[in-house]
């Protein structure tokens, strides 16, 4: 297979995953108009690209890896929990306007206890 064919066959290969995706968007949809609101967002944590930050309240992870369906589930949970929310030991926020993602681990008492 030449470049220009490989090129074509990936641009159709795109059209078609894309074509998918709104597929599985609209029927979400309709599951949510059938169920109600109660439909919970699935996402893996470990899933997702993070880069390590540093930040005026210390060392955090972000990612804006928007190509993630575990990404963008997470963006529609912190949407529904306005922009923050804990889960597995974690604080997760969304940039104002944006769609990146910081979080951080939240210390237990006895670690924050420890820290002099």
């Amino acid at each position: 297979m030449d470049s220009e064919n490989l090129r074509i066959f990936l641009e159709d290969f795109v059209d078609f995953l894309n074509g998918v995706e709104t597929s599985c968007v609209k029927m979400r949809k309709q599951i949510e108009k059938l169920i109600g609101s109660e439909v919970k967002h699935s996402w893996n944590p470990e899933a997702i690209k993070w880069e390590k930050a540093e930040g005026f309240k210390g060392e955090f992870e972000k990612s804006e890896d928007v190509n993630s369906l575990d990404f963008k589930n997470m963006v529609k949970d912190l949407v529904e929990h306005n922009g923050k929310l804990t889960r597995d030991s974690y604080f997760y926020w969304l940039y104002p306007k944006s769609t990146v993602v910081g979080r951080k681990l939240r210390k237990t008492k006895t670690e924050s206890e420890a820290t002099p």
